[in-house]
């Protein structure tokens, strides 16, 4: 897609809906406003996005959310690669994904060529806060992943993960 035209289309719209609603409180009512003011910039999304001030979407085109996700204060997601969030999905504040990465290029990052890789969070999973989940990475239905983990690999489903990097701490109940 031409960007101009995805910028004029999903990103500058996304970005004034949130900014013009950060002074407003962090309550029910309001979650909900700024989640139905994000949903028509967003590659899909369903019903009921909640989300909090000061998250911020880069690339939304490519990014897509289920229906009754929850996204806390300070988070930051990066569609690049394409992120899919499934139904019911809860983040802490100051969560990050990423769905790109840089190569070196003569011994420098800065000019590399980025690499794509989806990032897929299944339904059910809660994040805690500051966690972040690298490009590539799968998360399975119903985990838990702890706060300040980085998800460097993907993380099988009914699990509660933890660490730098993140590894399954313990299985999870079904129900």
């Amino acid at each position: 897609m031409n960007k101009l035209v995805r910028c004029l289309r999903y990103d500058w719209p996304l970005h004034f809906a949130l900014l013009f609603t950060n002074w407003l409180p962090d309550n029910v009512v309001i979650l909900r406003v700024r989640g139905a003011l994000a949903r028509p910039f967003l590659g899909s999304c369903g019903t009921d996005l909640q989300l909090g001030r000061h998250v911020t979407f880069y690339d939304p085109a490519r990014i897509r959310i289920g229906r009754h996700v929850y996204i806390a204060y300070g988070t930051w997601i990066m569609g690049s690669g394409e992120v899919n969030i499934g139904d019911e999905v809860m983040f802490g504040p100051y969560c990050i994904v990423v769905s790109s990465n840089h190569k070196r290029k003569n011994g420098s990052f800065r000019y590399g060529e980025p690499h794509f890789a989806p990032v897929n969070i299944s339904s059910g999973c809660w994040l805690g806060s500051h966690v972040v989940v690298t490009a590539g990475c799968t998360i399975g239905k119903g985990t838990a992943v702890a706060a300040h983990a980085v998800v460097a690999d993907s993380l099988p489903e009914n699990v509660m993960a933890g660490g730098l990097p993140a590894r399954v701490l313990r299985t999870l109940d079904p129900e």
